[in-house]
């Protein structure tokens, strides 16, 4: 795990929970992150991408992510909503990151930040979403 790439994830996630809360724009969540983190210590490009892309396509995410939680979106504890959303986002835009690295990733994030346990719920959604969108890969044992 690139330690750059995982801190881009973590602030990404912190930008997410921000931005359910307060529902800023995307850029205006990110340029406040940027203004106040050391940039060398995180992939900038990552985070930003990450970041503007669960908000860009926040329905889409939802939408494949409901079926999958065995309860509302909206009962969800807001950390893990922000996690499960950005796992979901890597799965389907990031193909070169193996689902693997892509679902352990935020599961250590889960168990940084998350409820007592929650990164078992992490882990399910996120395993879950990646047998469906997938195959090929699982399939091949990468």
């Amino acid at each position: 795990m690139s330690a750059k790439r995982h801190k881009a994830r973590v602030l990404a996630m912190q930008a997410i929970y921000q931005w359910q809360l307060n529902h800023q724009a995307a850029h205006e969540v990110c340029a406040q992150f940027l203004a106040r983190e050391e940039r060398k210590t995180f992939t900038v490009s990552f985070f930003t991408e990450l970041v503007q892309g669960v908000v860009e396509q926040r329905e889409v995410l939802d939408e494949r992510l409901q079926p999958l939680l065995g309860r509302s979106l909206e009962g969800l504890d807001p950390v893990e909503k922000a996690i499960i959303r950005l796992g979901a986002y890597e799965l389907g835009n990031h193909l070169d990151v193996p689902y693997r690295v892509v679902i352990n990733e935020w599961v250590e994030v889960a168990k940084e930040f998350g409820a007592d346990q929650g990164h078992r719920f992490v882990n399910g959604v996120l395993d879950k979403l990646a047998k469906a969108n997938r195959e090929v890969e699982i399939a091949g044992g990468s």
